[in-house]
């Protein structure tokens, strides 16, 4: 691989970096500086986009700055899962793309039915911290088969990204419409029962300065345990208009769904253990189902001002529709293995969000200081909307060494009490920020952000209002990076980061947001010419969070809590040799509740002390007929997790061993046959707990074996 390491110094280095590796390349200018004499003309391509990763190397990321830095400029945290790594591994999830980063684990997934992440400590299901192309989504399931690449930004970003809880954002980066033809279409099956296809291509119009993609894929698979089926179709067609000196690009993907609504297995607490039945044993019916469909239209444009200034638009909109049914454990026997159930459903959930921003980013000389400047504006409107909440009677008669479907149906009692359950917030938002190059070494990145919000939440027929606030949050980060050599650089940064307080179900009138302050102290390297690395020591405190307290026969609710989350982590990615590639991490995250009138000093739930994971692959070159066999392996594990926000009881921790081999044959239309084995010994595992009871703990994949053909083209 060759790699350039530029060494600048005085304002006309500066001027001459940012003009080549800074300044956006988004549209089509001819520039021309002068150093030391010499004339230097630079073309860039109209729509070029600077490569975020090499292999599994990450090199640079605009989900930290909303500008196009080399990761060993930012001085915050930023792990990249890139095109190649989900493509060794033969990610299906958003779960298993994250298995790669440190301090990023499952929580509460509603039964297996959303993505749902801890982060450094701290997340929950649908807190809004899962992006697509840096804007946020109302969509279930993030990932599928129009994903490149993942990007964690790790601690409080609430700077340029508004209401965040302080543990970071994922952000899942589509692709994107190419001006060479090409594509690829690939079917896999899997050991479970049934398999995947998937089609993705991409090309120019002749004729004209557009260029298209369509990506799709159609699923068919068993469900592992006792019943249910996944089934789902995803369509994402793109097109992308490329100017002299802007660029428009506009994608829609749609995704129909059906999946099992699978809360998983009982932990007793009795013996703080999960109980002894077989893992593939359901305590719900066949008809625990969710059904619905998700949308996601977006559109992005980037105006070259002039050689200094570029102005960009972020447009979206997402929506989710859904129905499902469930028989849901109410309670459990430990002496006789009895449950008893209730059936509940949801009928006619809309979500919809609007998310829109407007960015101006200046290179430009300030008093002999280079500076990449950022300002902008943003906007999001977000409504929740359940109408009939299905509730019928608790039902004894399921035990759980002897289980017998079929006793209980499908119920169509509205409950009219919880009926209706609304949540709308609405925001504005002004920021500014700047990456200031004070130095060859030093680089300091500010900025602030003022966020005017208002929030509405109730249910019930009649309806009962439990929200109604309104407020506004000043957010401010800092940064400082010491380049202490073209390869290794030193970081600091202080940021802040709320979260408003909002509740469907019990009164909470206006109580004040919850905020955090973070501070975290790093190194980046380029090691090896091919490997990023990371390691960062992060302390993270939050205010105000919420909690209840009864009195008398009234609860009322309250805000004094304050937790605390510390730690370290470690990130390793890229080409140790011309033939082996490795992804690995490590993270340890000390979380407890410091304040609260039950729960202090207790962990926080789902969130391990230890984090880690491994993964390497080697080339075998013209094994025959100059084809290429790639072998790989590693895994992924978490130590012990307290479960319930009270520490009743914890969740065990696991290691899982994963697997791949690649034999791609070099055709005229080249074809891969991949086998990846996943969860090699057939480890029984637990991810992760509803936090608030013991009967949902959801349980890992047993072993799986996916065979993969692919022909690009």
């Amino acid at each position: 691989m060759l790699k350039f390491t530029p060494s600048f110094s005085g304002v006309k280095g500066r001027a001459l970096f940012s003009l080549l590796f800074i300044a956006p390349l988004a549209q089509s200018a001819e520039k021309t500086t002068t150093k030391d004499g010499e004339t230097l003309t630079v073309i860039a391509t109209p729509g070029a986009r600077t490569e975020a990763t090499n292999g599994y190397q990450p090199l640079n990321t605009s989900t930290a700055t909303l500008t196009t830095m080399p990761m060993l400029d930012i001085p915050q945290v930023v792990n990249t899962v890139s095109d190649e790594v989900l493509e060794d591994q033969h990610a299906t999830t958003l779960d298993e793309a994250l298995y790669n980063v440190s301090n990023v684990v499952q929580t509460n997934t509603l039964g297996g039915t959303q993505d749902a992440f801890v982060r450094r400590g701290f997340g929950a299901n649908r807190d809004g911290s899962i992006m697509t192309n840096g804007l946020r989504t109302v969509l279930p399931r993030s990932f599928n088969a129009a994903t490149e690449r993942v990007e964690v930004l790790k601690g409080p970003a609430s700077t340029l990204y508004g209401i965040l809880d302080p543990g970071g954002l994922i952000n899942v980066v589509t692709k994107r419409p190419e001006k060479t033809f090409g594509g690829s279409v690939s079917a896999t099956s899997t050991s479970f029962g049934g398999g995947t296809g998937q089609l993705d291509v991409t090309g120019p119009i002749e004729g004209t300065r557009l260029a298209y993609r369509l990506t799709g894929e159609y699923q068919d698979e068993d469900y592992w345990r006792s019943f249910g089926k996944e089934r789902s179709t995803f369509i994402a067609p793109s097109l992308t208009w490329f100017g002299d000196d802007a660029t428009v690009t506009v994608l829609y993907s749609h995704r129909d769904y059906q999946a099992p609504f699978d809360r998983g297995t009982i932990f007793d607490l009795s013996t703080k253990k999960p109980v002894t039945v077989d893992r593939k044993t359901r305590f719900d019916e066949p008809f625990n189902i969710t059904d619905g469909e998700s949308d996601l239209a977006q559109l992005n444009a980037e105006y070259r001002l002039n050689s200094q200034w570029t102005a960009t638009f972020d447009y979206s909109f997402s929506q989710d529709k859904y129905t499902d049914n469930q028989a849901r454990v109410m309670a459990y026997d430990s002496a006789t293995g009895n449950l008893t159930r209730r059936v509940d459903a949801t009928q006619g959930s809309t979500q919809r969000m609007h998310s829109t921003r407007a960015d101006l980013q200046g290179n430009v000389d300030i008093a002999g200081f280079y500076n990449e400047i950022l300002t902008g504006i943003s906007y999001e409107n977000y409504d929740l909307l359940r109408t009939d909440m299905i509730r019928c009677k608790n039902v004894k008669g399921f035990n759980i060494y002897n289980p017998s479907y079929g006793s209980l149906d499908k119920c169509t009692t509205v409950s009219a009490a919880d009926s209706d359950q609304t949540i709308q917030q609405e925001s504005y938002s002004a920021y500014v920020q700047d990456a200031l190059y004070l130095t060859d070494k030093w680089i300091a990145v500010t900025g602030i952000r003022y966020q005017s919000y208002t929030q509405y939440a109730g249910k019930g027929r009649p309806f009962n209002v439990n929200t109604d606030s309104r407020d506004d949050q000043w957010t401010p980060k800092v940064g400082l990076v010491y380049k202490v050599t073209p390869a290794m650089s030193l970081f600091a940064n202080y940021s802040q980061t709320f979260m408003p307080q909002s509740s469907i179900a019990s009164y909470i009138g206006n109580l004040p947001p919850e905020t955090s302050n973070a501070y975290e102290v790093g190194a980046k390297f380029d090691l090896f010419d091919g490997v990023t690395a990371n390691i960062a020591l992060f302390d993270t405190h939050k205010r105000n969070v919420l909690y209840t307290e009864s009195i008398g026969d009234e609860t009322y609710a309250k805000t004094a809590g304050r937790v605390r989350s510390r730690g370290v982590e470690m990130d390793v990615a890229g080409s140790l040799t011309e033939n082996t590639n490795l992804i690995a991490s490590y993270g340890y995250t000390d979380a407890k509740v410091e304040e609260d009138p039950d729960y202090a000093g207790k962990p926080l739930p789902n969130v391990p002390r230890h984090t880690g994971s491994l993964f390497l692959t080697y080339d075998i070159q013209n094994v025959y007929a100059g084809n290429t066999l790639t072998l790989g392996g590693g895994g992924h594990g978490v130590s012990r997790r307290s479960a319930t926000n009270g520490a009743d009881y914890y969740l065990p921790g696991y290691f899982v061993a994963d697997a791949f081999a690649a034999y791609k044959m070099k055709w005229q239309y080249p074809v891969t046959l991949q086998v990846n084995v996943k969860n090699l010994f057939d480890k029984t595992y637990y991810t992760s707990s509803i936090g608030t009871n013991n009967l949902g703990n959801q349980i890992g994949d047993p072993r799986e074996v996916q065979f993969t053909v692919k022909m690009d083209f």
